[in-house]
């Protein structure tokens, strides 16, 4: 029995080009659409799997999407007399409704179930004028960052040094800040002293003894205004006699 036409579209169908110089890794992007209403399972082989490596290999498409394949060339010695004998194969298969695990789909799906696409690999070495022109890029590329690279020492620096002084205000603000909330914690802590003192000394009072209070009151503070005119005296007595010792 004939096997089924591929399903997914590939891009590009046919070739894919490696574009030299391969003294690096050159990659190749397989573009995989899925165009059907069933999630398709697919695999990427090679015929020299230790050249390539290919990311992913393997996966799921849901139905209507895409998906990139990035195809990496590994480094070597390019002969140009040499064709490339390399080739991909993209296999494929309706993903079941009830699928768990892909690999189990894969070593149970039936040889009429597959479906599949090879491509070819070329590789191309850029042409004389081709390096030309790349080098003249690379070298405008360079000289524009450089000259963007100079032009932004001065700025960076300016902003850099008024960084640092805005810094030295903020900390001089905190602390500052600090030391008043410290003072302002002092002043609450003498505060509720006060408070707990005078509420200590202090008892509650019936409305009858208001002015037996107001007495008490008074007769405090003539107390303290007498001691205050006795203490008054005597500096003035200490001082009149270190005056006449000092005669």
């Amino acid at each position: 029995m004939a096997r089924p036409e591929q399903v997914l579209l590939l891009e590009p169908q046919h070739e894919l080009k490696f574009r030299g110089p391969f003294t690096d890794v050159v990659t190749a992007t397989l573009k995989l659409t899925n165009p059907t209403d069933r999630n398709v399972c697919f695999k990427v082989k090679t015929t020299a799997p230790r050249r390539y490596c290919v990311r992913p290999n393997s996966g799921i498409i849901d139905a209507g999407t895409s998906i990139n394949v990035s195809v990496m060339l590994q480094p070597f010695d390019y002969d140009p007399n040499e064709k490339s004998k390399h080739k991909f194969m993209v296999q494929s298969m309706l993903a079941p409704y009830d699928m768990t695990d892909m690999e189990g789909v894969w070593k149970e799906a039936k040889p009429e179930e597959l479906m599949d696409s090879k491509l070819r690999c070329a590789f191309e070495m850029p042409l004389e004028n081709d390096k030309t022109h790349e080098s003249e890029i690379i070298k405008t590329v360079s000289s524009s960052a450089s000259v963007k690279t100079e032009h932004s020492v001065l700025p960076k620096s300016a902003s850099a040094s008024l960084d640092d002084g805005e810094v030295k205000k903020i900390m001089e603000e905190c602390k500052r800040l600090q030391m008043e909330v410290q003072r302002l914690r002092e002043e609450n802590k003498q505060i509720r002293e006060d408070d707990g003192l005078r509420k200590r000394k202090v008892t509650p009072l019936a409305p009858g003894h208001s002015s037996s209070t107001m007495a008490t009151t008074a007769v405090r503070d003539e107390g303290l205004s007498t001691r205050v005119l006795a203490f008054c005296v005597l500096f003035f007595v200490i001082g009149v006699i270190i005056g006449k010792l000092a005669l």
